[in-house]
This record gives structure tokens, C-alpha cells and sequence, in this order.
């Protein structure tokens, strides 16, 4: 694992434009986070992820859940992730469910938009979470960083942050609002883990 100088190495795992993959670089090349993105796995080649992935220099693969029965997806998946050295897994946008290998149990964070048991579950993603928190009439909402297990949006919680639901939001202005917290809650929780790592 990680020792105290050292980053802490991930994968990420991705299937739209890339925004979470792009935070965590400039957090790694502005703020110093002490991360080492070692492999980009996407579900689909026509993202803006993958380029980003690309255009930082970092090994990129694309795995397609069609292609594959439930065993050989979670190998397709986890195997280059195991040749690549990487400590943990970052699910970063990643709307395929993939079962969780033995060895990467404790090792697979998720950031989902809501304050999660609430607004959690398949279907919850993207503005779909955002709608459903507006339409309950919440006073807050924000993000949870978790890890991550074989039930969607389940398994124990690292941390929240929060953020003001006003009256006139919309699913886009609530979704701006949330991702705020998010490019700062899973860089946190990647500090927190890294201190895990190293004690």
C-alpha cells in the first residue's frame, strides 16, 4: 500500500465527459493531492473522458458490459486495474454496475449527488437525483463519498458535504451547486484514505 510520502495510486473507471477524472488532476497539479492515476477504464470510446484521460498521458482502455457475461465483465474490468498496481478504485461517473472482486473489497469509491441513503439506487444518477430531490421538496442536499459494494449506491460512508436547496432550483442549478461540493469531496476523501493507507 501507500507509505506517508508517497501518492496513493487509483484507477478510475468512467462513462461520460470526464468532469471528476479532470478535478482530480487539477487538484493532483494545483493542490498538491497526493494521488498517481495510474489507468483511465471507460464504458463507451465516444466520451470526453477518454480524451481527457489521453491528453494527460494516462493508459486508457475502454470495456465495453455488453460485450460480457457478469464474471468476465468484473475480470474485464479488474484485471488491468491489478496488472496496473493501483491500491484503489475510483468510480468517477461510472454508470455500469460490476460486481466487486474479493481483493478490491474496502477499495472502490464512489461520489453519487445526493445525501445518500436518500435519492440512492438504480435509476438515481446524473439529474434523475436532482429531479427526485426537488420534486420530495428537500431543504439540502449535497454528495456522499462511499465504498463501494454489489448494491447500487450502498456500503459504508467517508464522508458528505452539503449544499442549500433554494425555491426557484432546478434540476441544473441544484446539479452546478452539488458538483461544487464534489470537486472538493472526493479529493478529501482520497487525503483520508491515503492517511488510512499509511498508518
Amino acid at each position: 500500500m501507500t507509505g506517508a510520502n508517497e501518492s496513493i495510486s487509483v484507477a478510475v473507471f468512467l462513462s461520460g465527459g470526464g468532469r471528476t477524472l479532470q478535478n482530480l488532476l487539477e487538484h493532483r497539479d494545483v493542490h498538491g493531492l497526493p494521488i498517481d492515476v495510474r489507468l483511465v477504464i471507460s464504458s463507451r470510446a465516444d466520451v470526453r473522458g477518454v480524451q481527457i484521460a489521453k491528453d494527460a498521458g494516462i493508459e486508457t482502455l475502454v470495456v465495453r458490459k455488453k460485450d460480457h457475461d457478469d464474471a468476465e465483465y468484473c475480470s474485464a474490468m479488474f484485471d488491468p486495474v491489478r496488472q496496473s498496481g493501483a491500491d484503489y478504485v475510483i468510480m468517477a461517473g461510472f454508470l455500469k454496475h460490476v460486481l466487486i472482486p474479493e481483493d478490491f473489497e474496502g477499495r472502490v469509491i464512489n461520489i453519487h449527488p445526493s445525501l445518500l441513503p436518500a435519492f440512492g439506487g438504480p435509476g438515481m444518477y446524473g439529474q434523475h437525483v436532482h429531479a427526485a430531490a426537488l420534486k420530495r421538496g428537500v431543504k439540502v442536499s449535497g454528495c456522499t463519498v462511499h465504498f463501494v459494494d454489489n448494491h447500487y449506491d450502498n456500503g459504508p460512508i467517508i464522508l458528505q458535504r452539503t449544499c442549500d436547496v433554494f425555491a426557484d432550483d432546478t434540476p441544473d442549478t441544484l446539479a452546478a451547486r452539488v458538483f461544487e461540493q464534489e470537486c472538493q469531496a472526493l479529493p478529501d476523501a482520497i487525503r483520508t484514505l491515503r492517511k488510512i493507507a499509511s498508518s
